[in-house]
């Protein structure tokens, strides 16, 4: 009775020791409901929880726990819907970090520093791992820079290890870059965007990296914190400036005119997340505590009000994740609060 019961849930919630802020959802076939979190602890302690839904019972379980230094600005699982590689997740914070998973205990598998030469090291605001070929890692970082890093994997008797390298590096804005995302136009390998500080957005090419094509820059030059590309149009993209409370799509064929503003939110918008299965739906959370769903199928038409509106009572939505796997579910954070919702 109970699991037939509990299958019926539409929300399903975990709450963790200490406030969250990044968070990703696994995509391995034979984990459906696993997701990592990282810990927001304004020191160099922080933390990476593994945790996992039963489905008999309802609950999610931290499955592991694992020292972090400083907060991760971002977590991500290996891209790897067929299950065939090593159960990787990665980190980025002061360094990227890769890490294997084990069902009780994750291991570190290597931290990859691009500085070698320097005391200090230039923090990284972000990364994206690459779907089409999983051993590309591209980082952002505070120095101007983007660095495209190289994968290898092994098993030499019977052990796995997993060590990188720096393909290129290059400088990607005026200021600070605040996030990169692969494009999956032309293959689905080459092609990235970025984010930053000058407020502008700037695709890439890796096999043309003497130029860049600005896709937009904010009017009054604000900083773009986050970029997202539509998972099944490679035209679109979405990003958001810091402090507001639009998202703004832009598509690639017609540079520096947004073709949709969504601009419900009541205070800034800290996430975006396209939906895995459909071009037309976007979902967006923000310090309103509400994450909101959108059809932009009328694109250019004004897209006016979201088809679904969530408010978590308990905080402001820092962190949104619209399952690859799991397109009928959306995973939110907030304040202590790990929350999956049924769409």
């Amino acid at each position: 009775m109970s699991s037939t019961a509990g299958k019926r849930k539409e929300i399903y919630k975990y709450l963790a020791p200490w406030p969250l802020y990044s968070m990703n959802w696994s995509v391995r076939p034979d984990k459906r409901f696993r997701l990592a979190l990282g810990s927001f602890i304004e020191e160099y302690n922080n933390k990476v929880q593994i945790i996992s839904l039963d489905e008999d019972t309802s609950e999610f379980t931290a499955k592991s726990t694992f020292e972090h230094p400083y907060p991760t600005t971002k977590i991500m699982w290996i891209p790897d819907s067929k299950g065939i590689y090593t159960d990787l997740l990665a980190t980025s914070g002061d360094y990227l970090r890769v890490w294997r998973a084990g069902e009780t205990e994750t291991q570190l598998q290597c931290v990859l520093n691009n500085n070698k030469n320097s005391d200090f090291c230039a923090p990284l605001t972000s990364f994206d791992w690459n779907e089409v070929d999983p051993n590309l890692v591209g980082t952002s970082s505070i120095d101007t820079t983007c660095t495209i890093w190289g994968l290898e994997t092994g098993q030499p008797h019977g052990r796995v290890y997993v060590a990188g390298h720096v393909k290129t590096q290059l400088i990607a804005h005026d200021k600070e870059v605040y996030d990169i995302a692969f494009s999956r136009a032309g293959g689905g390998r080459d092609m990235f965007a970025s984010v930053g500080a000058d407020g502008s957005v700037r695709m890439f090419d890796l096999r043309h990296l003497e130029h860049s094509t600005i896709i937009y820059e904010d009017p009054d030059r604000t900083a773009l914190l986050r970029l997202a590309w539509n998972k099944q149009d490679p035209n679109y993209l979405a990003t958001v400036a810091m402090d507001s409370c639009e998202v703004i799509i832009l598509d690639v064929r017609v540079p520096c005119t947004p073709v949709a503003r969504l601009s419900n939110h009541r205070a800034c918008v800290n996430g975006i997340a396209w939906a895995p299965h459909s071009s037309c739906h976007i979902c967006t959370a923000g310090d309103d505590h509400q994450a909101l769903i959108w059809d932009i199928q009328q694109m250019p038409r004004a897209i006016e009000d979201p088809i679904l509106a969530y408010t978590a009572a308990g905080g402001e939505v820092n962190q949104i994740q619209w399952g690859a796997t799991q397109p009928d579910w959306i995973a939110i954070c907030y304040n202590k609060a790990c929350e999956i919702l049924r769409v």
